[in-house]
């Protein structure tokens, strides 16, 4: 009997010393510096989240959503949060990169400027000055807003020049209005200001494309299935997570990073990304549950206006899978 308790208790021992399995070491890698839409991500690294998945994730800035594209083909990065649009565009070349989940399922695009100069509505960009980037995503898709809101070209005038120039072209009143991101280039109006930005959506005039998302090398999503499923779970339960508590998803980005910028504008601008989440199709489904037609719609849109190779239209799910992400109160 005493030999007995002795074997069970140095088995106990053994199994209490041993080491418990490592968690999955991650990359993701961001389509820009960090700004409020990046919230989730560092909400769902602060509250144990991904940990609970096995996932040891570490989230890196990017430098543009092409570049981070080309680090995720490259495998340099696990996974990517870029714009969906960009990616297909490298995808069609032969890049080997897959969307796992697509988040923002409503264009962010507008032209935006300063509320105080009551510039409300496509009309109301007669005879003003737009700032934009040449070739950038929202300059491509721009002639359709036009075309959708019947402004003509010879109704106002453009100025044009690299990110940071089109911010200050509105900033120092050198333009009116700049294309933007209503969750990105507005706040940093307002941190460097103080002062209000209203946006003109294109979504609201009728263009219905999706944004930004999570990609993966196509190749490491076949050969990582568990771990890609177990990543889009976490990060599926960590935008949930930040939708309930905006301002604590924002406070954990300057918790990671203290100079990621300043609360109230992370908090806002984290609160314009929610409702891009989901359009009337999905509103009722979880985070990433993009439709195929909100896909083909994107992907004939970009064929037409952005650029992207008329093959495209032939296999538009070649982009994107919702295979690996969870199903209803998984």
């Amino acid at each position: 009997m005493k030999r007995w308790i002795g074997a069970v208790s140095a088995a106990l021992m053994v199994f209490a010393i041993a080491p418990a399995q490592a968690a999955d070491k991650v990359v993701l890698m961001l389509n820009w510096y960090v700004y409020g839409e990046h919230a989730p991500f560092y909400y769902g690294k602060a509250k144990g989240i991904y940990a609970a998945e096995g996932i040891d994730l570490e989230i890196q800035e990017g430098r543009g959503s092409a570049a981070t594209t080309q680090a995720v083909a490259a495998k340099t990065a696990a996974f990517g949060y870029v714009d969906v649009p960009t990616m297909m565009r490298a995808a069609i070349k032969g890049a080997p990169v897959i969307a796992t989940g697509v988040l923002l399922q409503t264009s962010p695009m507008s032209a935006m400027g300063f509320a105080d100069k009551n510039i409300r509505k496509p009309e109301d960009i007669k005879g003003k000055t737009v700032a934009i980037t040449p070739a950038d995503s929202m300059t491509q898709i721009w002639p359709l807003f036009l075309k959708k809101t019947g402004l003509k070209e010879s109704e106002f005038q453009t100025v044009a020049g690299d990110g940071q120039t089109k911010l200050n072209a509105v900033i120092n009143g050198q333009a009116d209005l700049l294309l933007g991101y209503v969750m990105d280039q507005s706040m940093k109006i307002k941190d460097a200001t103080g002062k209000d930005v209203y946006p003109i959506k294109f979504a609201d005039y009728g263009i219905n494309m999706v944004s930004s998302g999570i990609i993966a090398n196509s190749d490491y999503v076949k050969a990582n299935a568990d771990l890609v499923r177990r990543f889009m779970s976490a990060t599926t339960k960590a935008v949930e997570a930040a939708e309930k508590e905006p301002k604590a998803a924002a406070q954990s980005i300057l918790d990671a990073n203290p100079k990621g910028g300043k609360i109230d504008t992370l908090t806002q601008g984290f609160e314009l990304t929610i409702p891009l989440y989901r359009t009337a199709d999905t509103k009722s489904k979880r985070p990433f549950q993009v439709t195929d037609q909100n896909m083909t719609d994107s992907v004939n849109l970009m064929v037409e206006y952005g650029g992207l190779d008329a093959k495209a239209k032939d296999k538009p799910k070649a982009f994107y899978t919702n295979d690996y992400l969870p199903k209803s109160g998984s």
